[in-house]
């Protein structure tokens, strides 16, 4: 019986992301001079009911001995393809994302309105735009998240930060939010190589153990550092020490 109910709660969860997913890509096809008002706070809403639908159990610890600015850039490691829903089903922010992301099946169009920046990560013209995107959106008054690994790495960090969030946050004044991402089944949830996003969402769902722990940590600063290169190496000593911390 407990069996049936949960199947049955699964199920009305995937029902209503449907509705809410057609819902979504009809306002989409809206200019975006109008969308831009309310399209946001609906993409956060729709990524709670996809974080639901998943069958996800999203974890937010809160570490910070300091209360959270409203105004921030967030960074986070990049171990699977699920942040690019998780992040924002908790956070009011605007998230920096690959070109091919763009053309994802239903999802991309909902990230193009709901303001997502792109950038081609071997177009050195297309990183040096995103910044300055990044720059005028935060001026603007923006939060944006993005992960300085350049990508999805994987389980473990890659060998540094990119410079991005740290350019714009000494330019800008804006702190930086950390957040480690830790999933208990870290195979299940990392992206593989040769993985398209229906398989990834496949692997997510059938996964052994489906909590996801988010780890925020305190503002770092850009007060504190006289350039991007010192900036980036503390934060990726950071979070070196908390993948020691929850990783091993």
């Amino acid at each position: 019986m407990l069996w049936l109910l949960a199947r049955l709660k699964q199920l009305a969860a995937w029902l209503d992301l449907l509705l809410f997913t057609v819902a979504m890509m009809l306002l989409a096809r809206l200019p975006m001079r109008i969308t831009r008002r309310f399209y946001p706070a609906l993409f956060h809403r729709w990524c709670m009911c996809f974080v639901r639908a998943l069958g996800v159990d999203l974890r937010l610890h809160q570490h910070n001995t300091r209360p959270l600015p409203e105004h921030f850039i967030l960074i986070a490691n990049h171990p699977s393809a699920f942040e690019d829903v998780g992040i924002p089903a908790l956070f009011p922010v605007v998230s920096l994302a690959k070109e091919e992301v763009r053309k994802w099946w239903f999802v991309g169009r909902i990230a193009e309105a709901a303001g997502t920046l792109f950038v081609q990560r071997e177009n050195k013209d297309s990183r040096q735009a995103a910044v300055q995107a990044m720059v005028d959106g935060v001026r603007g008054g923006k939060n944006i998240a993005l992960y300085p690994e350049g990508g999805c790495k994987g389980r473990r960090l890659w060998d540094k930060f990119l410079y991005g969030a740290f350019t714009v946050s000494l330019e800008t004044g804006v702190p930086i939010v950390p957040v480690f991402l830790h999933y208990e089944a870290q195979q299940a949830f990392a992206w593989g190589p040769d993985e398209n996003l229906l398989q990834k969402i496949r692997s997510i769902i059938t996964a052994p153990n489906h909590t996801a722990n988010y780890h925020v940590f305190d503002v770092l600063d850009p007060a504190d550092f006289a350039d991007r290169e010192s900036y980036s190496a503390h934060a990726y000593q950071l979070f070196l020490g908390w993948q020691a911390r929850f990783l091993e």
